[in-house]
């Protein structure tokens, strides 16, 4: 399973020396969620910040856009540097519009799900996305407690025996890792546990590696 730094807990007085930590622990995920204050109650940053740190790191950008109408906003987000642009369901009224406009601009398409919504409303894009990505906290703000009721979700995805990755984003630490890996994940985006704990990333990101381990 990969881990993928989520840089909305990093320190961005000092971004780009963060991300070269993770890049020293050997991920190869950055995970940059973008925020409107609309469709989540929080605002972060856009493909201005992206497009800087595009200059400085050659790892895979997964953008998560948290955000309402992510038609209008996927091609900057791609120009920026984004490699994967994940929307949410609940954001789109024409999945297969945006779908189709994202990998038309040479971006890989995922779709993200809240926790308590039912999987019924991905299921029909599924042959046509990379990932998935499964929200064990209620998007909007980074520290949240795990909700392990995903889980389920997260062993039905990985019956699907399909082409797309599984990701899963929220409350992810030392103590959650082994739940999600042990469910099927490929990847776990982790924030605080990643940037917080007296702020040694390298150290973090091999004890959540070695707590993957199932």
């Amino acid at each position: 399973m990969e881990i993928a730094p989520s840089i909305l807990s990093a320190d961005f007085a000092n971004l780009a020396k963060d991300i070269k930590q993770c890049e020293l622990a050997k991920v190869k995920i950055l995970h940059i969620d973008v925020m409107d204050g609309n469709f989540v109650p929080n605002i972060t940053i856009g493909p201005v910040v992206i497009s800087a740190i595009r200059r400085q790191s050659k790892l895979i950008f997964d953008t998560h856009l948290m955000i309402n109408s992510p038609d209008k906003y996927v091609e900057a987000f791609v120009k920026a540097g984004s490699d994967w642009i994940t929307f949410h369901i609940e954001a789109v009224k024409n999945p297969f519009s945006l779908i189709k406009k994202i990998r038309s601009l040479g971006a890989k398409p995922g779709i993200s799900i809240n926790p308590f919504t039912s999987l019924r409303k991905i299921s029909r894009y599924l042959d046509m996305v990379d990932l998935v990505l499964v929200m064990s906290v209620n998007p909007g703000f980074g520290g949240q407690k795990f909700i392990s009721d995903v889980l389920p979700k997260i062993e039905t995805l990985k019956k699907e025996k399909r082409n797309f990755k599984i990701s899963v984003d929220g409350g992810i630490n030392f103590d959650t890792i082994s739940a999600v890996a042990a469910a099927g994940a490929d990847i776990a985006v982790a924030g605080n546990a990643v940037f917080g704990n007296c702020g040694n990333i390298v150290k973090n990101i091999k004890k959540l590696y070695e707590f993957s381990k199932i």
